[in-house]
């Protein structure tokens, strides 16, 4: 069954850290469409000066809502933006709708979306942990008090209490079972580090292209469709350069703006194969008017993250095919002036080529000189160092194998990782 919505964004005027309205709202609705069973039936911006602790919006403005909502039977109303329990609760009262915000709309998106078992996991506590924030008072059921002997004069405990104490026990269940899953995927990056070849992982925010240039470079049927959150769990192949040079190619989580809190926390670990690799292709829709907001968002949660300065970085400027043909002639001699920039379309392929020229420029790491000396029993790091084609000189000595390699950072990490 089909539920009707409509959205709304809350332009507060006094809030600080505002985005422009317009593809904010055109980004909500786009949130409203990738939740399989809602039809949006539109939306609008809802200028307010102020933020109203109890409603949001003014009586005025809600019933002007109100009769908007009747008119075209909605049944749930999304909210761009933060609502708290009070808000929501008296919301719901006053319109007869399903309220949902922000946060809680991105988490029902990956819940539908998430398909490996970290995935599943990682939404489960997104969810919880957002749940746990909406008990103070959400509910007037929720206030009142159960249990409790009276021997020492105790109120007993609230419903309250006991739903927050039970969310904390799942959380806790949960987390154990993700900590394994968590382990096995480190195990599994162990084994990759053994291999040498270097990770090359797409970021970028929602909805700009990843899924498709992965599919495009790749081959793989990885689920590329025009809908934020797209891919969700990270999808990993191998490919071949121009020169031959192997790499394995890492399809990410899109970020967005105003990202959850609980959601950075929680997708940590799917993201910690953007902190493994050793270049990062940050794919930028340049056809969209709020491009450089994205860009900033994604570079804000990278930094969020910990990603080291000393991984090389390449932006992709992707969807050059929906640009004027005058912009896009402007967009590619801007780009061709920065090394760091290649301009493409993943969906007609122009500028795929160039693009892996310049990965494998980039993976191409300086090598350096180092003098190693090796036990007589180190046989196995002895024969690596030999498939790997960096030894220039060895001497037997007194305390073991002296050995002379010329190798990349990445070799060396690799190294003093057996």
């Amino acid at each position: 069954m089909t539920t009707r919505a409509w959205v709304l964004h809350p332009d507060i005027q006094t809030d600080r850290d505002r985005r422009d309205a317009a593809p904010a709202l055109e980004e909500a609705i786009s949130l409203g469409h990738a939740l399989p069973g809602l039809e949006v039936a539109g939306g609008q911006i809802v200028r307010l000066p102020r933020a109203h602790p109890g409603h949001l919006f003014g009586t005025g403005k809600m019933d002007e809502l109100k009769a908007v909502f009747e008119a075209e039977e909605i049944g749930l109303v999304l909210i761009d933006g933060p609502v708290s329990p009070v808000q929501q609760r008296n919301l719901e009262k006053a319109w007869g709708v399903k309220i949902l915000d922000r946060t809680g709309l991105i988490l029902e998106i990956f819940s539908d979306r998430a398909r490996t078992r970290e995935g599943v996991l990682q939404v489960e506590m997104a969810a919880l942990s957002y749940q746990r924030t909406r008990l103070v008072r959400a509910w007037t059921h929720l206030e009142r008090q159960r249990g409790g002997l009276g021997f020492v004069g105790g109120p007993g405990e609230t419903q309250i209490e006991a739903d927050r104490r039970a969310i904390d026990e799942q959380l806790t269940r949960l987390k154990r079972q993700l900590d394994k899953v968590v382990k096995t995927r480190e195990l599994h990056r162990a084994a990759r580090a053994k291999v040498p070849f270097p990770i090359v992982a797409l970021v970028g925010y929602t909805n700009a292209g990843k899924s498709t240039l992965f599919n495009r470079l790749t081959g793989a049927e990885v689920m590329a469709e025009d809908m934020l959150f797209a891919t969700l769990d990270p999808t990993m192949r191998s490919i071949d350069l121009p020169h031959g040079k192997r790499v394995i190619l890492s399809d990410t989580v899109g970020f967005i703006s105003d990202l959850p809190t609980q959601l950075v926390a929680a997708f940590r670990a799917t993201l910690e194969e953007v902190l493994a690799a050793d270049l990062i292709l940050h794919v930028r829709d340049v056809s969209h008017p709020g491009a450089e907001e994205q860009a900033q968002d994604v570079t804000r949660i990278l930094d969020d993250l910990g990603v080291r300065e000393e991984i090389p970085l390449i932006e992709v400027w992707n969807k050059t095919d929906r640009l004027p043909e005058e912009d896009r002639l402007a967009l590619t001699n801007l780009a061709a002036r920065r090394d760091e920039v290649q301009t493409m379309s993943a969906l007609t392929g122009e500028g795929v080529d160039a693009l892996l020229v310049a990965v494998e420029e980039a993976l191409d790491d300086k090598r350096s000189r180092k003098a190693l000396v090796l036990p007589f029993a180190a046989g196995k790091r002895r024969a690596w160092l030999y498939e790997q084609g960096v030894v220039e000189e060895e001497e037997q000595a007194d305390d073991g194998l002296h050995v002379t390699v010329n190798w990349t950072q990445r070799q060396a990490r690799a190294f003093h990782d057996l």
